[in-house]
């Protein structure tokens, strides 16, 4: 259940927490005194669209913490897990919502940062808001189907039927891609293998890249590079007056200086050592220039093979590796359409097959939810006679349509609020007072298939009174049997069902609005009561009034 909600510098909200309890949470106050702001809140903390214009007026920071202790924390654990944040201990949940004025904001799971998308699925999991205008969600055939899909336990059927739908889809996606274009198939068939032809006639490899450019200016520059090179290895080793012959007879000349001056033997090993060098290099040089090819054929046949690599270049990408990926894409599409007719006769069969088993599963899913549809309007009619429909009627009617993503069913809620009057569709009979009556029901009558263990209701009971409003009371009270429910509400024949009844107000400081709310219990809870009967002219009378209504509402 929700345990705590703290916020600071929300609104009119200066600073203000609440502690709320086990079964039914009330909370009154006078229009205007900001039971809103913590309805606003509570959906700010969820993962709600945070505004800056909502911080307090003179402030830089707007924070919202709400505090959950979880009897079954498994499915937020695992949430959290894959969200990669600390999961709750002994069921502890915390999160913190901040909104700045700079824009900015922060959103906190157990202290740890969180994404505004993680506090809405968290949300999704734990509060169920129904605001003052959110029944009017009843009248949607969507929100109706979901309704009943619930209570029939249809989960998972009806993940079996769209698993199959969404199968089925893909195949007529693929069967029109490969049907499309078919004039211009021939066409596209001689263009692709064209391409492909081209790009494989070339068989290019990673040394058509800077090899081949290496070996074109090698071939280019094959008589100045033969010139110098057999400079050069005349200088070394192979001419008169050598630098190998100058450093033989320096040899020479260090071996008689040896026999004078020691160190001079080191010297001579040094200079047999750079001779040694020189001969390998001589060597190394003579090997490398007779590799050297100066044939003209050749330079042409180099020239030619850069020219045919840059066309292909130019047309399919711009390196070598580039090239070949164009041409593996090319020729799987070709693969594609050179198969064209055998994958379009197999597709079809498999969407035959996959039609006969949506049409089995849908079947199926329509007897499920024809069973339920019996079973929730029965329950709903029930609830409704306990709201003051006294001889009212509830209708859940199917009607076939084509297969859709969630079944092959239209659902719509019937309603007769008096004897005599024909079913007809709820949206075209039903006041905003009647449709909030009807999702009261609606939600009392799932209370037990709902796994969301927090529901809130925000003046659900507007546009009621009198002894409906007690109805209302006695059953947002049996809902907190399975929930913990918190209702705002401006009925006092409502209000006194509470387990834990809170009062807001405001008032104002150093020429400041602020708002408080406060726990009532005792005589407290006497005059908050005998101000929604009477207003501001408390009697003797109305306070006994009051007295009598609370007592009445034993449970």
């Amino acid at each position: 259940m929700l345990t705590q909600l703290s916020v600071r510098n929300l609104a009119i909200v200066e600073e203000a927490s609440v502690a709320f309890g086990p079964g039914l949470n009330i909370i009154t106050g006078e229009t205007g005194a900001g039971k809103s702001v913590l309805m606003g809140a509570l959906d700010l903390v969820l993962g709600g669209r945070a505004d800056k214009s909502a911080i307090r007026e003179g402030a830089q920071e707007a924070s919202v913490e709400a505090t959950f202790s979880l009897s079954a924390p498994e499915k937020v654990d695992l949430l959290l897990t894959e969200s990669g944040l600390p999961s709750c201990e002994e069921g502890a949940l915390l999160i913190r919502r901040l909104i700045s004025a700079a824009g900015t904001g922060r959103c906190l799971v157990n202290d740890a940062q969180a994404t505004l998308q993680t506090l809405r699925k968290i949300g999704c999991l734990l509060v169920d808001i129904h605001g003052p205008y959110d029944h009017q969600s009843l009248l949607d055939s969507d929100f109706q189907r979901r309704v009943l899909d619930a209570y029939g336990h249809c989960e998972t059927v009806l993940s079996a039927y769209t698993e199959t739908w969404q199968d089925r889809e893909a195949c007529k996606r693929q069967l029109a891609e490969l049907q499309g274009g078919a004039a211009n198939v021939t066409e596209e068939i001689d263009r692709l293998q064209f391409m492909v032809d081209e790009i494989s006639a070339a068989h290019l490899s990673e040394a058509d890249e800077e090899e081949l450019i290496q070996r074109h200016a090698e071939a280019a520059n094959a008589e100045q590079i033969l010139s110098l090179g057999s400079a050069i290895a005349s200088a070394l080793v192979d001419g008169d007056s050598s630098a190998f012959d100058l450093l033989a007879s320096t040899q020479t000349q260090l071996s008689e200086l040896a026999n004078i001056l020691p160190e001079a033997g080191d010297w001579r090993k040094e200079t047999q050592n750079i001779a040694t060098q020189l001969q390998e290099l001589g060597r190394a040089l003579d090997d490398r220039l007779s590799k050297i090819d100066s044939d003209p054929e050749r330079l042409q046949q180099l020239e030619e093979r850069m020219a045919l690599v840059q066309k292909l270049k130019r047309k399919y990408g711009g390196n070598v590796v580039a090239i070949l990926e164009t041409c593996e894409k090319h020729e799987l599409r070709l693969q594609d359409l050179l198969t064209r007719t055998e994958r379009i006769e197999k597709l079809n069969t498999t969407l035959s097959a996959l039609t006969v088993t949506l049409t089995g599963k849908a079947n199926r899913l329509t007897e499920a939810r024809k069973a339920a549809a019996l079973k929730l309007a029965k329950a709903i009619t029930t609830e409704l006679r306990d709201l003051g429909f006294l001889k009212s009627g509830f209708s859940v009617d199917l009607s076939p349509i084509d297969p859709a993503p969630h079944g092959a069913d239209d659902i719509s809620f019937g309603f007769a609020p008096n004897p005599g009057e024909p079913m007809r569709a709820l949206k075209a009979i039903a006041s905003s007072g009647e449709i909030a009556r009807v999702m009261l029901a609606v939600k009392a009558v799932l209370a037990s298939h709902d796994s969301i263990p927090v529901l809130v209701f925000d003046e659900i009971d507007a546009n009621i009174g009198g002894e409906v409003g007690r109805a209302v009371g006695q059953k947002l009270r049996r809902v907190a049997k399975d929930h913990q429910v918190i209702s705002i509400t401006h009925l006092p024949q409502s209000a006194v069902y509470g387990q834990q009844h809170y009062r807001v107000t405001k008032d104002v400081v150093k020429n400041r609005t602020r708002m408080q709310i406060t726990l009532l219990e005792g005589p407290a809870r006497v005059d908050e009561i005998a101000r929604m009967l009477g207003g501001k002219g408390l009697t003797s009378v109305i306070e006994s009034h009051a007295r009598e209504l609370l007592a009445s509402a034993t449970f």
